[in-house]
């Protein structure tokens, strides 16, 4: 069981990712240290590492994996799997608002930017698929279409991102992306 985050503890974590993206976009990723961080955001590296465990979790995590996982399970379950989870990705990214959007594309850019962070993209990856396929399985796919498939949409969506214009709105580079999935009617 997860302990819930209090709005202080919420304004902290912003603070710090806000002031790690600044020093990344500013430094890079690898001049960047987590002292710079903690104490350009006003924190002790205790606090920094009390809200992310690694340097590149400020980049990687993200709060959406509940969020998709619904998107996809509330897709109709008639659906062939691999087009419940292109829906859903694309329903989940329509509740995205601007400004996690425009915190998303930064973190973006700075993985695009820096290939040290590629291991940890695919972690969380990882983890968002586990997300995804458990609610799959729970609904009644095979695991193993519900693995082919989020991992098929997963890997078009990363592709794109890394390869995206920084100025495209996330949501029109994984819809691009998706739609290669897409499976003529």
């Amino acid at each position: 069981m997860s302990t819930p985050v209090t709005p202080r503890a919420r304004r902290t974590r912003d603070r710090i990712q806000a002031v790690a993206l600044d020093l990344f976009e500013r430094h890079g990723y690898g001049a960047t240290t987590v002292e710079a961080i903690a104490g350009a955001a006003g924190v002790t590296p205790m606090t920094f590492f009390r809200h992310y465990p690694t340097k590149d979790a400020v980049v990687v995590t993200d709060p959406f994996d509940p969020l998709v996982a619904a998107a996809v399970g509330a897709q109709p379950a008639d659906l062939p799997v691999l087009d419940r989870v292109r829906r859903g990705l694309l329903a989940a990214l329509d509740a995205v608002d601007p400004d996690e959007d425009e915190v998303a594309r930064r973190r973006v850019a700075v993985v695009a930017a820096e290939p040290a962070l590629r291991a940890a993209v695919v972690a969380s990856t990882a983890a968002t698929e586990a997300a995804i396929v458990d609610r799959l399985v729970a609904d009644g796919a095979p695991r193993l279409d519900a693995t082919v498939a989020t991992a098929a949409c997963l890997a078009a969506c990363t592709a794109a991102l890394l390869a995206a214009d920084p100025g495209t709105p996330l949501h029109a580079t994984v819809a691009r992306a998706l739609d290669v999935l897409a499976v003529a009617p």
